[in-house]
């Protein structure tokens, strides 16, 4: 009996192959779509979103072209175009009348914060010189918040958060002052200078801060009716300096406590 003669495979990859290349050209489109879409500025992503829906129907339809040409189905024949038709949704978003409403709504609201802050910052500079406090409390106005700065020294003792007792008439007044026109959130910040300290109590400069702010905290709730849902501290260590660390006269400017009092517009919970 005459030998069977063996099939001879096909040539080229295995249809399987083929099909599970497909799929995976398919995949990385949509996780490199997934990825740009997630680095959009969070304001202009509902203009984006209209722009795919309403361009290539990419959220109500299905297969349709990304652009002129093969269809995303085809795979990695759309991967070098990815980019250009990514960049040109995130300009054509940029350009629409509603971005440009969007951009003059954020400085109106920006106008207001400043405004609130400074009618607010007025009064509080009034209460800060008739309590002859300029010389302990140094004041700033953004947008969001006026800020009074009061220097470390003058709160603790070096390497410690246990407030002075000289210290407690000034928070006192400044206590006073919160009661009266602080309305909204209210934050108290702690920081150091960059010189390493170690304790028994503060393994660094990052346990410091925070443990003055804390104490700060816990006075004003000690002497004043403020609601401590409305306050926030925290410790920020060496790493936002108001001046030069390299002398003790700009060291000293670093170590202190910053208390912000937002404006209606930019309080947060």
């Amino acid at each position: 009996m005459a030998k069977r003669r063996e099939e001879e495979p096909k040539k080229g990859a295995p249809e399987w192959q083929s099909t599970f290349a497909d799929l995976m050209n398919l995949l990385l489109c949509f996780f490199v779509l997934l990825f740009s879409m997630s680095t959009v500025d969070a304001q202009k992503f509902e203009l984006v979103a209209a722009s795919f829906s309403k361009a290539f129907s990419i959220f109500t339809a299905g297969s349709t072209v990304v652009g002129d040409g093969a269809m995303i189905g085809n795979g990695v024949s759309q991967l070098p175009n990815i980019d250009d038709f990514i960049n040109s949704v995130g300009q054509m978003a940029e350009n629409t009348p509603e971005m440009e409403e969007l951009d003059d709504l954020q400085s109106e609201i920006e106008a207001e914060g400043l405004k609130q802050s400074e009618e607010l910052a007025e009064k509080i500079e009034e209460a800060v010189v008739e309590n002859n406090l300029t010389g302990d409390i140094e004041m700033q106005v953004t947008a969001q918040y006026v800020q009074l700065t009061m220097k470390g020294s003058l709160l603790f003792n070096s390497g410690s958060a246990e407030l002075k007792e000289e210290s407690k008439p000034v928070l006192n007044k400044v206590g006073v002052i919160l009661e009266r026109y602080a309305a909204g959130t209210i934050e108290i910040e702690g920081h150091t200078d960059n010189v390493p300290m170690s304790s028994r109590r503060y393994a660094n400069n990052n346990e410091l801060s925070s443990a003055r702010a804390l104490s700060v905290f816990d006075y004003m709730m000690e002497t004043t009716n403020l609601d401590p849902a409305r306050i926030k501290h925290s410790g920020r260590g060496e790493y936002i300096p108001i001046a030069d660390n390299s002398t003790e006269e700009g060291r000293a400017k670093n170590r202190r406590v910053e208390i912000r009092i937002y404006n209606e517009i930019s309080s947060y919970e």
